[in-house]
């Protein structure tokens, strides 16, 4: 009896009951229960420490990782119980698809291969081998396309993309930032990218007009960054595309400050969220680039059709 009430005790915390049935689900390591539950490493290992002084989990080396996972004589009416209070937990409705992207990373070899190809570009000197040029030989083999980028900023991924799109409209909130981009394509002259000034979720074109939406690093930005995304799916082509390049959700406060951010960048169960409300198909995410300086910045990459 004293244990199970010792178990009712641990478990009146939601984020406990959370990884009580993650963990019944699949062996996990802290780092992955991490990036399904959006919560730092010392908050997660504390709950797993009170769980497992309770009985109910157990762990094991695996190489370089220590997998979690739960103990098998927790009773049968214990599980259904958390089940059903899992309910009221608004955030265990993510959990399952956050588990499964975070299951599938664990097989994807040959992503986590060209990782470390990127983590070693750049890092001895090579005469001509720049990452400005590689783009410029990507784009090449990129067939003529009109493009939107939404938060552009002074614009110069739209300068580059207008090299060898059919036309580039870039969208920014900031007068100064609209001026000085329109100086600058026209000094170079630029005849195909316009900029013009607008909000994320209103944006200033015409519905079905482009075949690709950009988002580089400013859905953060957005005020109610679900619309933004279906704003992107109004203006888009039957067959577009979305690209959505992004932060990570991460837990540094100073960037609201520093950088005006109104989201701490966002998981890929959210932005996935995010694309299907918006009746988005053909969904993928992937972290495309992990910052080594602290505090240790993510790159998602999120792209999605529109039927």
């Amino acid at each position: 009896m004293a244990s199970i009430l010792k178990s009712l005790r641990v478990l009146a915390d939601p984020t406990r009951v959370r990884l009580v049935l993650l963990l019944e689900r699949e062996e996990l390591s802290v780092a992955e229960l991490q990036e399904v539950l959006s919560l730092g490493q010392s908050t997660i290992s504390t709950h797993l420490s009170q769980l497992k002084q309770a009985g109910l989990i157990e762990h094991r080396r695996s190489g370089k990782n220590i997998l979690y996972r739960l103990k098998d004589h927790p009773a049968g009416h214990l599980m259904e119980l958390l089940r059903a209070g899992a309910a009221e937990i608004p955030e265990a409705d993510q959990d399952s698809a956050a588990l499964a992207l975070a299951l599938g990373r664990r097989q994807d070899k040959v992503r986590a291969y060209f990782d470390e190809l990127a983590g070693k570009f750049g890092r001895q000197y090579v005469p001509g081998r720049s990452w400005k040029g590689l783009a410029e030989m990507v784009l090449t083999l990129v067939p003529p396309l009109a493009i939107a980028d939404l938060g552009a900023g002074e614009g110069t991924l739209s300068q580059l993309l207008a090299r060898r799109a059919e036309r580039v409209i870039a969208i920014d909130n900031s007068e100064k930032m609209v001026q000085y981009g329109s100086d600058l394509a026209r000094q170079h002259g630029v005849a195909n990218l316009e900029y013009r000034r607008g909000d994320l979720e209103a944006l200033p074109i015409d519905g079905g007009s482009v075949d690709v939406a950009l988002f580089s690093q400013s859905l953060h930005h957005a005020q109610h960054p679900d619309r933004a995304v279906a704003e992107a799916h109004r203006i888009l082509k039957p067959g577009g595309r979305i690209l959505v390049l992004d932060l990570v959700r991460h837990h540094f406060e100073e960037a609201r400050e520093l950088y005006a951010d109104l989201w701490l960048g966002f998981t890929a169960v959210e932005l996935q969220r995010f694309l299907r409300k918006a009746e988005f198909g053909e969904i993928e995410t992937w972290v495309v680039h992990r910052e080594p300086e602290t505090p240790h910045f993510e790159t998602i990459l999120a792209t999605a059709k529109k039927g």
